[in-house]
């Protein structure tokens, strides 16, 4: 070998050396998972947004003879889910649906509203025709759970219950107990066997939104003494959430901007009726749901109308709730 070729040599490992005793880079460490209270957080909010809404209704199993379970009931609409209050561990999404024809008119209506709680101490559930309580909920099961109150188009109560979220099999949702529910309208506007469900809730996330699940049990007054009220016909409720883009929510917010110090207002008014009395008193009627539904939802209109200032309606609906939630003598 020429000693040409040999500095050459020479001189090519000399040039890699520093490169071949440079240590390797580290990885970029693996970033922490988020705890769960933030990922139930962001489950919650996930369900904000603009939807597509397929409602899935249908009796599936009898459990009396002369009892003969309902045709399935289907329906659609558009609702966008906005986050009316969000302070970290109180969360609250407001329904919102906005009805538009092929002429571009639309009609938006408030609809229903999910508040959530986390580790609560109470939580407000339906008790019988008419009344709501807060139950308490004990410590060990309101450790990392969330509690879930489900309010009516007019802010008065409809169901609460306590569940906690998972991530098992791949699947984020939430799976509350079973608990005391009133009449849909759907079944309230009809001579029916049964007077109250017991049902449970199931919110999960899919590719496409999400899906709220319900099992309900409609029961029937108690047949003997022991007050138990007994099985009718079970109930399975599907509503799936689907986000889209192919409709305009620009009505739907204009009438929660409108209106929304008003539905405060109104809000607040149902929270002190409860508070005062560790519970609620409220006649229900068959159309409407709750008695206040009507007059309570039609100045939300006059607001946004300009019939009414929004102090003028907060206080029409305050003295409203509180003659509706007067307790009768016994």
């Amino acid at each position: 070998m020429t000693m040409t070729r040999v500095f050459l040599i020479a001189a090519a490992l000399l040039a890699a050396a520093p490169a071949l005793a440079q240590t390797p880079p580290e990885p970029a460490p693996a970033q922490a998972p988020a705890s769960r209270f933030e990922r139930d957080r962001q489950a919650i909010l996930a369900q904000a947004g603009q939807w597509r809404v397929r409602f899935d209704m249908r009796e599936t199993v009898s459990f009396r003879p002369d009892y003969e379970p309902l045709e399935e009931k289907l329906s659609a609409g558009d609702e966008i889910v906005r986050v009316v209050h969000d302070d970290g561990t109180r969360i609250s999404l407001q329904h919102i649906l906005v009805m538009g024809d092929d002429e571009g008119n639309f009609h938006v209506i408030k609809h229903w509203r999910q508040d959530w709680v986390y580790e609560p101490e109470t939580v407000l559930t339906y008790a019988g025709p008419n009344r709501w309580t807060l139950t308490a909920v004990p410590e060990g099961e309101r450790r990392g759970a969330w509690s879930q109150t489900v309010w009516q188009t007019d802010d008065s109560p409809r169901y609460g219950g306590v569940g906690r979220w998972s991530d098992d099999h791949g699947m984020t949702q939430w799976t509350s107990g079973p608990t005391w529910r009133p009449l849909a309208r759907r079944d309230a506007i009809r001579d029916t066997p049964y007077d109250r469900y017991l049902g449970s809730n199931r919110h999960a996330l899919t590719p496409a939104g999400w899906v709220h699940i319900q099992d309900n049990m409609k029961m029937g007054p108690a047949q003997d003494d022991d007050g138990v009220p007994t099985a009718i016909v079970q109930e399975d409720v599907i509503n799936t959430y689907r986000k889209v883009d192919n409709y305009d929510p620009a009505p739907g917010d204009a009438y929660w901007a409108a209106t929304k110090d008003y539905w405060a207002a109104v809000r607040a008014a149902w929270d002190q009726a409860v508070a005062a009395s560790g519970g609620l008193y409220l006649e229900e009627e068959a159309n409407r749901g709750a008695v206040t539904g009507k007059p309570l939802m039609d100045w939300a209109v006059d607001v946004q109308e300009g019939r009414l200032t929004t102090g003028a309606a907060a206080d029409l609906a305050r003295a409203l709730i509180a003659h509706a939630t007067a307790a009768p003598a016994e």
